[in-house]
């Protein structure tokens, strides 16, 4: 029994003696992470006060401040990136001094924050610093904020009337529906400012989808006939015929109007909303697809019929377009310079008129 009681002594007082040295180590580790910390904390202030002189520096050169303001900037920056250095190291001091009086043993916070140094983490670390910091902190998927911004991109959204000006023909006598000939756009466009200190005129250029529907009066469809196409009367009544032509085209526009502006520390920016606008410029691009739909009753039924051929339309397209209004709302015109059919006997230009939309 005796031997007994003397190897359970043994084996307590090793294990305490353990847990003792354990408890040293681990305080030890804490002030050498803290000590780390201090000089991390100099180099961080630094940093940030060489970032905001040289943001005050590019104030200079805009011209927003002058140089006997920048020096008074500089110098609370300066004076503020001290003061933080003193207090933030004064915070590792105490916490230092205080694991070293209680030898580690230190009654910890129970509102349910803890101490960094503290946690245990497993995970990845990139560069030294911990995975799921780089790839999913939100301050990682934030732009940075520029202090001109000259360019901006929009949805171009457009609607409206179709219709061809024919060689030697007034509109009034065209033979498509005036009302049933429909155009649809869509496409992206950016918009830079042209000059450095106005907005008054901008650049306007992108890409859009354009889908001109032209539909023929008096039961009359589309028929290619020796290089020619032309139009001929159907066999039986109509319910519907249309010619549609898509073009992709690049637009380029000068834009013109005034704007608002609207200057603070870290921007300026020159707003058109809801200001005054003009617009005129041209397009060139390609016809990348066009067809014919034919609706009609046969035998007490129902027949579509589509035909995707060329039917000798363009294959380059280019003309001149403008657009005005207030705003994204505006009032758009569109007209082809290149005939719709190639070696017509009778040039036939399609021309646009409805509302655009910048989304």
């Amino acid at each position: 029994m005796k031997n007994v009681t003397t190897i359970l002594v043994s084996l307590l007082l090793f294990f305490l003696t353990q847990n003792v040295v354990a408890q040293s180590s681990d305080y030890q580790k804490k002030i050498e992470t803290l000590k780390k910390q201090k000089e991390k904390i100099t180099q961080q202030e630094k940093k940030a006060l060489k970032l905001e002189v040289e943001e005050i520096n590019k104030r200079v050169e805009r011209g927003s401040i002058s140089s006997s303001e920048a020096e008074t900037l500089k110098a609370e920056a300066a004076k503020k990136r001290a003061l933080n250095i003193d207090n933030r190291l004064a915070i590792i001091d105490n916490r230092i001094a205080l694991l070293e009086r209680n030898d580690g043993d230190v009654l910890s916070d129970t509102s349910g924050d803890s101490n960094v140094e503290d946690q245990i983490r497993i995970g990845i670390d990139v560069n030294g610093k911990p995975f799921e910091e780089i790839f999913f902190s939100t301050k990682n998927w934030k732009r940075e904020l520029k202090y001109d911004r000259r360019t901006y991109s929009d949805f171009v959204m457009a609607i409206g009337l179709n219709n061809a000006l024919i060689d030697g023909q007034s509109l009034d006598d065209s033979p498509y529906k005036i009302g049933g000939s429909r155009f649809f756009e869509l496409g992206v466009q950016w918009r830079t400012r042209v000059f450095k200190n106005s907005n008054f005129m901008r650049l306007n250029y992108g890409f859009s989808f354009q889908f001109n529907g032209l539909k023929p009066n008096d039961n009359q469809f589309f028929v290619e006939n020796g290089g020619q196409t032309e139009l001929q009367e159907f066999d039986l009544q109509l319910r519907k015929s249309k010619l549609r032509m898509d073009n992709l085209v690049f637009p380029v526009h000068f834009e013109f109007g005034p704007s608002k502006f609207k200057e603070t520390e870290k921007t300026i920016r020159y707003s058109i909303y809801k200001q005054f606008r003009f617009g005129i410029g041209a397009y060139g691009g390609f016809n990348i697809g066009t067809r014919q739909k034919l609706k009609y009753d046969f035998n007490g039924e129902r027949v579509k019929d589509k035909f995707k051929r060329d039917y000798n339309t363009s294959d380059l397209i280019y003309g001149l377009s403008a657009y005005t209004g207030v705003g994204g709302t505006l009032l758009y015109i569109k007209y082809d310079l290149n005939p719709i059919f190639k070696d017509a006997a009778i040039k036939q230009r399609n021309i646009s008129l409805g509302l655009r939309f910048d989304l």
